[in-house]
């Protein structure tokens, strides 16, 4: 899970509360669902997160929350920005793939080497979470006072965001002394290196301009000229994407920050060859809940003002009203840095989070019933026991999973005629891409289990029984899931007979017939693999981890492994 480093004593300052002690604190944040997972070598608390929470990716969003927690701040705060001075205009020429832009000013900055580096990890964990790597939304801040806009026609100077050849122009990098185009950059820079596959395929290159010249090369890197410090005190901060939707979002999570820090914000003005917006977007939207809905869900009996109550100690805004049946419910307003709430559900977590989930009291349900066990259960169970004694260590890993990690990193492709390449099923807008498709298979999560334990002694035997998913037009959700069972045997000793004993003693104790024909797959040694046929249906998949697969995972002992369908132990 993403983790983001907060100064305690930062902490303290923002929400006004000195007298709390880190004890105090770490309870409080565990309260807010942010668990507390140690300290960095500055002693600043490493706090784990809920990656929908993005207004939380800095050490100002954290107090905003506690502040509301602690009941110092109620209902929605929307600072009121000036009207637009600066102008952003983009020109048709602005490469296809990257066509979005949005800004704001913000004057009156009072930065010291916390504040700044608070605003730094605020950048960087928006790029690799909401901004998907810089792939999907690159944020870029600007000394204001470096900057010098073209004069426009209504008076609003301008600067321009366009599209470039790679080496049509010259500028300074950060972290360079000497001027370079930008197809210098991706090639010499060490940032540019990082990020050069963003662009690589670009005809023209995303670059924004003011009277002066090239300062900004999103979404690889800013211009030393215009570099921010502790003495900035106006800044202009641009983001640049493939979606209008995600880069405002952005920009009103770093807004409202950098208000918590007494700034004041000013409108920038976003001029598009076929239309006008002004950012930034504070607008507010409402989600409609249901008062008996809230009561079910949390368990506990409100009344219509308790409700309110824990609506504004959440940063929200709550107003009865009664719904054409004569219901009671409430339009809840969500705050423009809110990117979470998608749902009502969402709002009632807030709800039941702002009255202490530890408030609440455990209760028989009023229906009495017998439970039991279901056959699949039964049958994961009992394959699970037996594993464990052929001396697997079980393990539970995330069913979500990155392309590169369930097959590039594994030497095969989807749609590949072999086990575990099937069609995944994606998620449409990740928050992370560490986790953006359904495993397809289980081998991948073990072998980077593997992977993170090298510091361990060997032998490592793991197992899971997992669920694993690939598209399947012939099922009614379009998507095949199932439960496989996956072990991997990793020591200097670890071959292909070590993998087949365990299997076979597997199998005979659920009383099916397995057999071991040679197959090929990319993952496993060629002559070192062997489909999994149980009686008469192949299955799976047993070998030797190939070398190749092997480097990939920085692993320097052999690796055996097998996998294959739980529902042909039945």
């Amino acid at each position: 899970m993403p983790t983001v480093d907060i100064d305690p004593d930062e902490l303290r300052s923002l929400t006004g509360h000195d007298e709390k002690s880190d004890d105090d604190l770490i309870d409080d944040l565990f309260g807010l669902g942010l668990e507390f997972e140690g300290r960095t070598e500055d002693g600043e608390f490493e706090l784990e997160f809920a990656p929908d929470r993005l207004d939380r990716l800095s050490v100002e969003g954290v107090a905003r929350s506690m502040r509301y927690q602690y009941g110092d701040a109620r209902g929605v705060h929307v600072p009121s920005p000036n009207s637009p001075e600066w102008t952003i205009e983009v020109d048709e020429s602005v490469p296809d793939e990257r066509p979005y832009v949005t800004g704001a000013v913000i004057r009156d900055i009072d930065l010291d080497e916390e504040s700044l580096d608070s605003l730094i990890q605020l950048q960087e964990k928006l790029h690799a979470t909401m901004g998907r790597k810089r792939a999907k939304g690159a944020i870029g801040i600007h000394d204001l006072t470096m900057l010098k806009g073209t004069a426009a026609t209504e008076g609003n100077p301008t600067i321009q965001y366009v599209g470039v050849e790679p080496d049509e122009d010259r500028f300074v990098p950060l972290d360079s002394d000497q001027e370079m185009t930008p197809a210098d950059v991706l090639e010499d820079h060490q940032t540019g290196q990082t990020y050069a596959d963003l662009v690589s395929g670009y005809e023209r290159y995303p670059a924004i301009y003011d009277s002066i010249g090239l300062f900004s090369f999103p979404p690889v890197i800013n211009g030393r000229r215009t570099e921010v410090s502790t003495d900035s005190r106006d800044l202009f901060v641009e983001m640049t994407g493939t979606d209008q939707w995600t880069i405002d979002k952005m920009l009103n999570i770093v807004c409202y920050a950098l208000s918590a820090r007494g700034a004041t914000l000013e409108e920038v003005r976003v001029e598009y060859p076929d239309h006008e917006i002004v950012r930034p977007d504070l607008s507010m939207k409402t989600k409609t809940v249901a008062h008996d809905r809230i009561e079910t869900i949390l368990g506990i009996g409100l009344d219509p003002d308790e409700v309110i109550d824990l609506a504004e100690r959440s940063g929200l805004k709550a107003e009865k009203e009664e719904s054409e049946d004569g219901d009671l419910v409430y339009e809840v307003t969500i705050p423009p840095y809110r990117v979470d709430v998608l749902h009502p559900l969402d709002v009632i977590d807030d709800l039941g989070r702002a009255y202490g989930f530890n408030e609440l009291e455990p209760r028989y349900p009023d229906a009495g019933t017998v439970g039991g066990r279901h056959e699949r259960s039964r049958l994961e169970n009992a394959a699970r026991t037996q594993l464990v004694g052929l001396g697997f260590e079980d393990l539970l890993n995330f069913h979500m999973i990155s392309e590169g990690e369930n097959f590039d990193r594994l030497d095969i492709a989807p749609g590949d005629d072999v086990y575990g390449a099937g069609e995944p099923a994606t998620i449409k807008e990740p928050y992370s891409e560490d986790f953006t498709m359904l495993r397809t298979w289980v081998v991948p999560s073990l072998l980077m289990v593997l992977e993170r334990n090298t510091h361990r002694s060997y032998p490592q035997n793991l197992a899971e029984i997992g669920f694993a998913a690939e598209v399947d037009e012939r099922e009614n959700t379009g998507v095949a899931e199932g439960r496989r069972i996956g072990a991997v045997l990793a020591s200097h000793e670890a071959g292909y007979e070590d993998a087949k004993a365990r299997l076979q003693t597997l199998t005979r104790n659920f009383d099916v017939d397995l057999e071991t024909p040679p197959t090929d797959h990319p993952t496993f040694i060629s002559g070192r693999t062997a489909a999994v046929v149980i009686d008469g249906e192949e299955v799976g998949v047993i070998g030797e981890v190939h070398p190749k697969v092997l480097v990939e995972h920085d692993l320097e002992v052999p690796v055996s492994a097998f996998e294959f369908d739980l529902e042909a132990l039945r």
